[in-house]
């Protein structure tokens, strides 16, 4: 067994079954717990990401515009939008042990890896009920295609700590705070309890991780002596190809540390 955290974060990362992917995901974050608890942690260690983390078989990765518009007023339509956020969630798993293992040599608090391990933990758990849902309804994550570019925001941030905080939890997974609603009233109005519940759940746990951007963003910033909203103007301009798009909830994005000033200038720019 990996002996750090860094070690273990590549395991999950190297891991292409989407089950085994998060089932490992779920055992390395109880472990770093168990250790914390005891007062004793792991070490963090350093470790070697690969560029790219281990995937399954299918499903069969397309360029966004490639993969069919969904309808979700149909039976199908649901089915292709479980598919969708299954497949999101997936990669967040990903993208949080890659924050570990990429930033580790970073000198940081383990507050820091105490949260992100939490996050990749509760995004497994994510992937499975979205994976159960999909059971529930006759199909199975991988029977669609999927969204290729999931991975572009990890390439594009992968030697700027700060940058990757802006772009993937404050500006990608706030994008969730948004439309996750929507989702949940598609559900329940086709009566579809199982999905309602997962989205639910969802909704919820996905306000710390934009909570858990926001507040080591501005870790950062205070650290090297720089304005939080012009550092993540700058880096958002820099490493996240197109503007923001409302609406926007707000409750939510300000329940997770990001105001308002933040995303709306964001919005209209070439």
């Amino acid at each position: 067994m990996s002996a750090t955290l860094a070690e273990r974060a590549v395991e999950v990362l190297t891991t292409a079954d989407a089950r085994a992917k998060t089932a490992l995901s779920r055992r390395h974050a109880a472990e770093w717990r168990t250790a914390r608890d005891a007062g004793a942690p792991l070490p963090v260690g350093t470790a070697a990401p690969p560029p790219r983390p281990a995937r399954p078989d299918a499903p069969e990765l397309r360029h966004p515009r490639d993969v069919p518009r969904r309808k979700p007023g149909t039976p199908e339509g649901r089915i292709a939008l479980l598919h969708a956020v299954a497949h999101i969630e997936l990669n967040a798993v990903d993208l949080h042990w890659d924050v570990i293992a990429r930033f580790a040599h970073v000198p940081l608090p383990l507050g820091f890896f105490d949260d992100w391990v939490s996050a990749a933990d509760d995004e497994s758990k994510h992937f499975n009920l979205m994976a159960d849902c999909l059971e529930s309804a006759g199909s199975h994550y991988g029977a669609l295609a999927a969204h290729a570019g999931m991975w572009r925001a990890a390439e594009e941030t992968a030697e700027d700590l700060m940058a990757r905080l802006a772009v993937v939890p404050m500006v990608l997974e706030a994008r969730g705070l948004d439309v996750t609603p929507g989702m949940i009233e598609v559900f329940r109005k086709a009566g579809a309890a199982e999905a309602v519940a997962a989205l639910e759940t969802i909704y919820a746990e996905e306000v710390s991780h934009v909570a858990y951007g926001s507040k080591w963003f501005n870790f950062l910033c205070g650290r090297n002596d720089l304005d939080p909203k012009d550092a993540f103007h700058d880096l958002v301009r820099r490493h996240f190809h197109g503007p923001l798009k409302p609406p926007f909830n707000e409750e939510k994005r300000a329940d997770a540390g990001l105001p308002p000033d933040f995303y709306w200038p964001l919005v209209e720019r070439a």
